[in-house]
């Protein structure tokens, strides 16, 4: 545990620290005209004024989702993104929702056409990427093309030239790395808990006294006798990987989500993944950590493991929103109470806490020191110019 170190930055996306790309991406993140409906944008599940998640169980797009809306903030720190780490980095994940039929149900195409249409988007695209193609070539674009189940748009995207396609996937590939410039820019802050383990670093004795008792008392159980720590540790406070907890499905019963199982194969299959061809960096660390994950029946069911930064404002928790707040997380690992476990699947680190009502509400006021600031006004809203 300990602040946010420096970003290091995403070498798949060598235009992250772009300011022109950054504005695109702020603008496409609340741009509705990316969804097939038209009514529908990145904010629409990632609202700002929730700490840029939607306070629902699962996501409601064109269609019920099956899954909770993780927070963006901080995001970009993650090594693999959503709950079952079927993206390997900020902008190949931005492009998975504009295309899924009950997200955003958009296309490829559409994005890429609506440069062609929107003057203060091309201009912010060519500042940031360069030349986009001919205008007449952008208009001429299907309405609708793309690869995967929708037979109208596969159709579409089959009937392209292979040279048009690659153009289509080039560019789109760039508005999710403008996409993630943008999120890359959001950030949870410094939190209380920053600011102790900093004045307890530096024997600055009014800073520790700053910080509540309470809270205290649920820091020593937290990294202590509640060994929460093995899989909430370090500065993002979890350790990125996948674990099945026993969770069970949304209603009770045995789980039917395959989670890591299934985002494994969506991964390794996305040509947008950071070996893919447009990728940055596709000889680098993090294609080398993609090819080499497995497709193993290990994981089904497992999820990563969330941040416990801005916690306290992202209810409801687990990966379908099964625990409506901070208590009733507590009190399910205290007891287990209801939990289903898949035979090997199971954690083995797990085991009932038994914690009494005193420690729990200890727990919970360690938590609710994890929140920090948010990033700027200005990054929460709309750009002024907004069309």
């Amino acid at each position: 545990m300990g602040p946010l170190p420096p970003h290091r930055g995403d070498p798949t996306n060598r235009f992250e620290r772009s300011d022109a790309a950054a504005e695109l991406g702020h603008h496409l993140f609340f741009d509705e005209r990316l969804s097939g409906s038209g009514t529908l944008s990145c904010a629409t599940c990632h609202q700002p004024e929730f700490d840029f998640t939607d306070r629902l169980a699962v996501a409601e797009g064109l269609g019920p989702g099956t899954r909770n809306t993780p927070t963006v903030l901080d995001a970009f720190r993650q090594r693999w993104l959503t709950w079952d780490g079927r993206a390997d980095s900020m902008w190949s994940q931005a492009l998975q929702p504009i295309e899924r039929p009950h997200e955003m149900g958009g296309s490829r195409s559409a994005a890429v056409r609506r440069l062609g249409e929107d003057r203060l988007l091309a201009a912010l695209y060519e500042q940031a990427f360069g030349a986009l193609p001919s205008a007449a070539w952008l208009a001429a674009l299907p309405s609708r093309a793309h690869p995967g189940d929708d037979p109208e748009a596969s159709a579409a995207w089959r009937e392209l030239a292979p040279e048009d396609r690659d153009t289509i996937d080039r560019v789109f590939a760039n508005l999710g790395k403008a996409l993630a410039a943008y999120q890359a820019r959001l950030s949870g802050g410094e939190t209380p808990f920053d600011r102790f383990l900093d004045a307890w670093r530096r024997g600055d004795h009014a800073g520790i006294a700053a910080y509540p008792e309470a809270a205290r008392e649920g820091l020593r159980l937290f990294s202590g006798p509640a060994g929460c720590f093995q899989c909430h540790g370090g500065p993002l406070l979890s350790d990125g990987e996948f674990h099945s907890v026993g969770m069970p499905g949304p209603g009770g019963g045995r789980p039917t989500d395959p989670g890591r199982y299934l985002g494994v194969s969506i991964l390794l299959d996305d040509p947008f993944n950071a070996a893919g061809p447009h990728s940055d960096d596709p000889q680098g660390s993090a294609a080398l950590l993609t090819a080499r994950a497995a497709r193993s029946p290990e994981f089904w069911g497992r999820f990563r493991t969330p941040s416990l930064r801005q916690v306290d404002r992202t209810a409801p928790y687990m990966h379908a929103g099964q625990l409506p707040d901070l208590e009733s997380v507590i009190r399910f690992y205290s007891t287990l109470e209801g939990s289903v476990f898949l035979d090997h699947h199971a954690e083995t680190v797990l085991a009932p806490l038994g914690l009494a009502d005193a420690e729990v509400t200890a727990l919970v006021a360690f938590l609710e020191t994890l929140t920090g600031p948010g990033p700027p006004e200005a990054l929460r809203r709309p750009p002024s110019d907004s069309p």
